[in-house]
């Protein structure tokens, strides 16, 4: 009984990959009965037979690779920035005293959901009635207008701020930093 305990606990030296998850290397190179002995698989001369002879990804031995052949169009800003946008006309079925941000925007489904985006943008198209407030981060000036027209307001929050450290946004002179640690400021003799 107590040696089958021992067998089923698991120790480092039992330990040993799954079945069939790893394979022998190949060995290359040793002698003709092997099958890959002389030239290793690699044939006989040219670019391949080398050591380090390999060309990159795309090439197409020197004629114009598919990539350049390829006529391109337009540009692709990786800096843009990216908002969900809502038209005003969107809100007219939104009861009044209703506080409208983008959870609201987005649990009611009133704007599809765009990935990456950096928060909501009301846009000035249709019309108004309820008094509403809408807190997005961005406004077209007509759609502020129609707003504010209808009796709510219109509050501008801040994004999420894309490319921007946090701890870039202050720096501490050297008094503050020993007083964050609880050391006091300098001391001069």
């Amino acid at each position: 009984m107590a040696e089958t305990e021992e067998n089923d606990v698991m120790r480092v030296d039992t330990l040993h990959p799954a079945d069939g998850s790893s394979h022998r290397t190949k060995r290359v190179g040793r002698g003709i009965g092997s099958g890959l002995g002389k030239t290793s698989g690699r044939g006989h001369k040219g670019q391949k037979a080398r050591s380090g002879g390999h060309v990159r990804p795309g090439f197409e031995g020197g004629q114009m690779p598919l990539d350049r052949r390829v006529p391109k169009r337009g540009f692709n800003n990786k800096w843009r920035v990216i908002y969900m946008t809502i038209n005003v006309g969107q809100l007219a079925e939104v009861p009044a005293g209703t506080v409208v941000d983008y959870d609201y925007v987005v649990e009611n489904g009133l704007a599809k959901k765009v990935p990456g985006n950096v928060g909501l943008k009301v846009l000035g198209n249709g019309e108004l009635k309820n008094a509403i407030t809408v807190k997005a981060s961005k406004f077209t000036e007509k759609a502020k207008e129609i707003i504010e027209k209808a009796g709510g307001k219109a509050e501008v929050i801040p994004g999420k701020k894309k490319f921007i450290r946090a701890n870039l946004e202050y720096k501490l002179t050297l008094d503050e930093y020993m007083e964050s640690r609880g050391e006091g400021g300098r001391q001069d003799n």
